[in-house]
């Protein structure tokens, strides 16, 4: 029997007994998909982000997809995207035919700021609509400032907040918000993939504060078919003789998707949701524990910068190495780190970097998102760690980067 210690992933998910009886409870009730435990989830997920109103659907990707959507974003539009993201907050823009305008980023933190959004609105070509902010490994930028640059320009504002639900902010005045509350924003979204903080295997939500755009919303994400009589066009059709409506009736005013949350992930994702608090505090507790570990190498490694105005949910852990000093290439380091057991990724190539997008908009040059990547890796962090695994990967990735054996 190996006495080697479990291999640590970077991120994943932690499922427990409740976890399990919540979606047995499902499986053995009426209704798979369609049905109230998908109302249950929006309700909790609504209240837990101070939003008025939360749309459950498949994935994140797919939540960006149906704001974009909603927004009624087209070919001729033009979104700004910080370039320090996963593919699917830029490719929303391009799922619609839209134009991707790529911002640059703090090199600290990897974050949109507002000077970035500024210059990149003014190296727009078209409409610019909205703009698509991004919370990263559960920080966000400084809200209030984009929302007031946004509501000047009177574009639309929408939170990549798939890193950071359980994060807080100050917006304007100062005051405390959740993150999702849309208190600076149009729409809000999240992803509950199994590396984030709550898992539901795979699924997404959009938070907002407009009942029209979480009524179109909900359409859009089911073929966009409206069943509501009060709602449909062709009345000739809709309604009998008797003036009552046809019980079979349904109209598509306009194509969506086959987007929609099944209530065996919703239930997965309420069971969750009830343990955010705990969740989010041993993140948190985690992360101050890497800072205290990886004290002593600071002249190589350092934390991303944390910013003053939010309280995050770390989603991931983050730190900044300067490999020319260490004398070690972050390949090499990833591997050493892997054949002692610890997982680590980066977070992430900059977008504008990819293929399709260089053929797209040619070669940019965004020095402070070219920066954050040339020096980030992501450490494990997730529940059911414990600070003995910190000490452990802080001690292994000393070692390696002091070339010891």
């Amino acid at each position: 029997m190996s006495n080697r210690p479990p291999f640590l992933p970077y991120g994943r998910h932690l499922i427990e007994d409740d976890d399990v009886a919540a979606v047995a409870e499902v499986l053995r009730g009426e209704f798979l998909t369609t049905g109230p435990t998908v109302q249950a989830f929006e309700d909790v997920l609504a209240q837990r982000t101070e939003a008025r109103f939360a749309v459950a659907c498949s994935s994140g990707t797919a939540a960006l997809h149906l704001a974009a959507l909603a927004l009624d974003l087209k070919p001729g539009d033009s979104i700004i995207v910080p370039a320090v993201t996963f593919l699917a907050t830029a490719n929303a823009a391009r799922y619609v035919g839209a134009d991707v305008v790529f911002a640059d980023v703090d090199p600290d933190t990897g974050l949109l700021t507002p000077e970035s959004a500024e210059a990149a609105l003014k190296r727009a070509h078209g409409a610019v609509r909205a703009l698509f902010p991004v919370h990263l490994n559960g920080q966000t930028p400084d809200m209030a400032a984009l929302g007031a640059i946004a509501k000047k320009r009177g574009l639309a504002v929408v939170e990549d907040a798939c890193h950071a639900l359980g994060a807080t902010y100050h917006s304007v005045g100062g005051r405390r918000v959740a993150v999702g509350s849309c208190a600076d924003a149009t729409m809000a979204t999240f992803s509950f993939h199994p590396v984030k903080t709550v898992a539901m295997g795979e699924g997404g939500a959009i938070t907002t504060n407009d009942e029209a755009f979480a009524q179109r919303l909900k359409y859009l994400r089911s073929h966009g078919m409206v069943r509501e009589p009060a709602e449909f066009q062709v009345r000739e059709q809709a309604f009998a003789a008797d003036g009552a409506p046809n019980p079979w009736y349904y109209e598509m005013p306009e194509p969506g998707l086959n987007y929609r949350a099944s209530d065996i992930h919703c239930a997965l994702g309420l069971s969750q949701l009830r343990k955010l608090d705990r969740f989010v505090a041993a993140r948190r507790s985690l992360a101050a524990a890497y800072d205290r570990a990886l004290a002593s190498l600071t002249t190589i490694v350092r934390p991303i910068k944390h910013v003053p105005w939010c309280e995050p949910a770390w989603h991931l852990y983050v730190v900044r190495i300067d490999f020319a000093a260490a004398g070690v290439s972050r390949a090499t380091l990833m591997r050493a780190l892997q054949k002692e057991g610890i997982g680590s990724q980066v977070h992430y190539l900059p977008v504008h970097r990819q293929p399709y997008y260089r053929r797209l908009y040619g070669d940019l040059t965004l020095p402070g998102a070219d920066a954050y990547y040339e020096q980030v890796l992501s450490l494990p962090l997730f529940v059911g760690m414990d600070e003995s695994d910190v000490t452990r990967i802080a001690e292994s990735l000393a070692r390696i980067l002091k070339g010891q054996p």
